[in-house]
């Protein structure tokens, strides 16, 4: 019940994917989060001044730099959304290989006896699989909050619903790793989260403000599920 314990496993997962037994299989979930967040810091950056330039009436631009900040709340918020679910799909055989080789760091054995990339590419269908329907689980749900932005009185609590629920999503898409390598699948997976509500949710709602760090959000995903690998075999899995 330690509302804290999510943040301890995000350090933790800090430490471990820094041994050197782990840093090659962090090195893909990398370099897919680099090139995916530079290009889109890169893209949005460059094409801000044109799109300024076309929307804004001849002698207002000076209101350029009230809205660079607007601009940046809102890049922040794309990126996170968008770029972490495209390089969760990307990576999703790599960062179950990740989940196994964290798990034999711990525990000095793993469920499956190949550690490999071979192993991974052979497992991409299924991964791909796991990670479409969490994006459904993701729209079926985040729809009817972004409606609720737009419902007067009711919208005072839709940022903080908002909040819960991004945390939420995190500690389900990370968890999934360990959990699906020990055989639970995606029912069985929410019922398990859900006796451990506090502490995924402090978790997720970790990983959510390193997400939205620059250049920290680089080494998340990795740091994530090594974090969350290690939660749930010191304390989820635990009888």
């Amino acid at each position: 019940m330690n509302p804290f314990i999510g943040l301890t496993y995000v350090i933790k997962g800090f430490n471990l994917i820094r041994r050197p037994g782990l840093r090659r299989f962090v090195l893909i979930p990398l370099l897919v989060n680099i090139t995916l967040f530079s290009g889109g810091i890169w893209l949005a950056s460059t094409y801000f001044d044109a799109y300024m330039a076309e929307i804004l009436p001849e002698g207002f631009a000076w209101l350029e730099w009230l809205l660079w900040p607007i601009f940046a709340v809102t890049l922040l918020l794309t990126m996170f959304y968008t770029f972490t679910l495209l390089a969760n799909l990307i990576c999703a055989p790599f960062n179950g290989l990740l989940a196994e080789a964290v798990e034999l760091e711990l525990k000095g054995k793993i469920q499956s006896s190949d550690i490999s990339l071979m192993q991974a590419l052979k497992d991409t269908p299924k991964s791909l699989w796991s990670e479409v329907r969490k994006l459904g689980y993701f729209l079926s749900r985040a729809i009817p909050l972004l409606i609720l932005f737009l419902i007067p009185v009711l919208n005072i609590a839709a940022p903080f619903l908002w909040l819960a629920f991004s945390a939420a999503l995190l500690a389900r898409e990370y968890f999934d790793y360990p959990m699906a390598n020990h055989g639970q699948n995606f029912q069985q997976q929410r019922q398990t989260l859900k006796q451990h509500r506090l502490s995924s949710l402090s978790f997720g709602g970790s990983i959510m403000l390193l997400t939205m760090i620059p250049v920290v959000n680089f080494i998340v995903m990795p740091l994530a599920v090594a974090g969350a690998t290690a939660m749930y075999l010191e304390r989820i899995s635990k009888p």
